[in-house]
């Protein structure tokens, strides 16, 4: 791992979810280029670490060679990280920041963790989860945006079979879309936006920070 050890926990982060397909990655990535209010703001792509980890072999320092067959089994079987796994995923996250060079008043923008309640629990060691932004997206329009490649991201994906697409829109509905009712609950501000076929991550930018409260 490069760089001095971040001991910093982000005092104020972004949750961006939304179902597979409805652009995340690359708002998150948009987000990150232009930043949010001013800030520096870095873009965590959960599904983007794994693969990008799972690829390097020796796997970087500090994971072990069972961390690196349980995140490529992760990946190929389209599962989520289970609690008793979750401290994977915080390697992951403090890989992430030691790379990226995070400050303290620099701003996390997760992407696919936390990605269901129990794990929103451990999420909060790490990150302080104040507003989520929400992408809806009907399972039309998810279909078509995967086969367009609306937002460049899919390219040389290996998990965007029609079948592998359905088990994670399930997965969603069951256990990733409980998260908005709570975290709505514990006081963190919810914004919405509608995602189409067609909507690209300028698009998105544009309407998210004319939300009024965004910021």
């Amino acid at each position: 791992m490069k760089g001095n050890k971040v001991n910093f926990i982000p005092a104020n982060a972004i949750l961006l979810i939304g179902p597979t397909g409805s652009g995340k990655t690359p708002l998150g990535n948009y987000i990150e280029e232009y930043g949010f209010n001013g800030k520096r703001c870095f873009h965590f792509d959960f599904g983007h670490e794994l693969r990008s980890i799972a690829g390097i072999d020796p796997p970087p320092h500090g994971f072990d060679k069972d961390d690196h067959a349980f995140i490529r089994g992760v990946l190929e079987k389209g599962l989520l990280l289970e609690n008793e796994h979750f401290h994977i995923a915080e390697k992951i996250v403090e890989y992430f920041l030691n790379r990226k060079g995070f400050r303290d008043d620099d701003m996390l923008l997760l992407n696919g963790l936390p990605r269901h309640i129990d794990q929103a629990q451990d999420v909060a060691r790490v990150a302080d989860i104040r507003k989520l932004i929400v992408l809806e997206c009907s399972p039309d329009d998810i279909f078509g945006r995967i086969l367009g490649n609306t937002g460049g991201d899919r390219t040389e994906r290996t998990d965007d079979s029609i079948g592998m697409v359905r088990k994670k829109l399930d997965i969603f509905e069951r256990r990733t879309k409980p998260l908005i009712d709570y975290y709505s609950k514990i006081n963190s501000k919810i914004f919405r936006i509608k995602v189409t076929t067609t909507s690209t991550a300028e698009n998105l930018y544009s309407g998210l920070i004319s939300i009024p409260g965004i910021f």
